[in-house]
């Protein structure tokens, strides 16, 4: 048995009941993307029936889809990956993680920090990690401070320069940081080398995240003696937990290389795969067509996984949340996300209608033979034949 989720980041199919107590109204990544983008073609979505969730242009609801669709709501308040990467493995949650629209505030994170690491800090305000160390870089240098900031997920991030601040002792700040500040959600080394106009970031970033408060599918999973590999930045938002391998990828292209590999080397277990490009640089950045560009190089690639799939294997490709870069807005968006499930052993063309995040982790457990409390199974309506 084999399951693989392909989660494209921020794709999200239409705003949720609620968006406008987030100040997402009219938010709609994929839809506004097609209506705004020429000649967006996604013919392989299309024929698994993307069109037939939502209505799109350019993007048509196939008459005999080539796989089973529907559309997945967030219960969980807030539009961050944890919160939408946990939902879907089974985990709710009662309060949103704390997040800093107008910066880090200072008495409360900032000073705590400095105080405690004996060392003043720079920056604090919300900003793009590439930005701010080319804003900061320089001052950084001279005084020695590490550079603070964050973005729209619950994330607070410390920059430093590897000959100013080596990797040991910006690792053991972040660490101070994460015993500080146990509600955010992860706390984000961020190594960069190189000179004025040229700071570029390095490889060794790490991820202080929050554990999940309960067992997830991916825990459930492990302990049964199941394989779960993941691949992209998906175990950092578990805190490393629940997994037993984990490739990170440097960008969309290189997860999808990976996914193809492991799929012909893994017989069982689950591959979770996260593919961050259309969030991290197109969603973020309101790159209408670099966002239209990946969800077409996706499309594209698309066909060399499913002819990967094995007799009773199962591909559902979802999001944790929406980012639509047609709105003002570069923050998450509070979205559906689309649902699409196919494989050799599930039926064609069924229509799941809306459904609770949590009903994928709990599909997954029935499809494995495990159990898990939350969520519906949906298993019986789409799958052929039952061991």
């Amino acid at each position: 048995m084999r399951a693989i989720i392909l989660l494209i980041d921020g794709c999200g199919i239409g705003e949720l009941p609620d968006a406008g107590d987030y100040n997402d109204q009219g938010s709609s990544t994929i839809p506004n993307i097609a209506r705004a983008s020429e000649n967006l073609a996604l013919p392989i979505l299309q024929s698994l029936g993307l069109g037939n969730i939502v209505e799109m242009e350019g993007i048509l609801a196939s008459p005999s889809p080539r796989g089973s669709y529907g559309r997945l709501k967030e219960l969980s308040p807030g539009k961050d990956s944890i919160t939408g990467h946990w939902e879907l493995m089974g985990v709710l949650l009662a309060k949103p993680f704390p997040v800093f629209p107008d910066g880090l505030p200072k008495e409360e994170m900032i000073v705590r920090l400095e105080e405690a690491i004996g060392k003043r800090t720079i920056g604090g305000h919300p900003c793009s990690g590439t930005v701010i160390i080319n804003e900061l870089g320089e001052e950084h240098i001279r005084t020695g401070y590490p550079i603070v900031y964050t973005s729209a997920d619950s994330v607070f991030q410390i920059a430093a320069h590897k000959d100013v601040i080596p990797l040991k002792e910006l690792y053991r700040i972040c660490e101070t940081a994460r015993g500080l500040f146990p509600d955010i959600g992860r706390i984000i080394a961020r190594p960069f080398i190189g000179t004025k106009g040229e700071f570029r970031r390095t490889p060794e970033r790490r991820d202080f995240s929050l554990t999940p408060p309960c067992l997830t599918l991916l825990d459930i999973l492990k302990e049964k003696g199941l394989k779960v590999t993941g691949i992209g930045k998906v175990d950092t938002l578990f805190g490393y937990r629940g997994f037993t391998n984990s490739i990170h990828t440097r960008d969309n292209r290189e997860g999808m290389e990976v996914i193809l590999k492991e799929m012909g080397g893994i017989e069982d277990g689950l591959i979770f795969s996260t593919l961050i490009d259309f969030d991290m640089l197109w969603g973020h950045r309101n790159d209408v067509r670099g966002f239209a560009d990946g969800l077409m190089e996706f499309d594209e690639w698309l066909p060399s996984c499913i002819s990967l799939l094995r007799e009773d294997d199962i591909l559902v490709i979802t999001a944790d949340h929406g980012n639509d870069p047609t709105t003002p807005s570069t923050d998450h968006s509070r979205e559906y996300v689309p649902l699409l499930v196919m494989g050799k052993g599930i039926k064609e063309g069924v229509n799941l209608g809306t459904r609770d995040m949590t009903d994928l982790a709990s599909t997954l457990a029935d499809y494995f033979g495990v159990e898990i409390e939350t969520g519906r199974s949906f298993l019986n309506e789409i799958f052929l034949g039952r061991r």
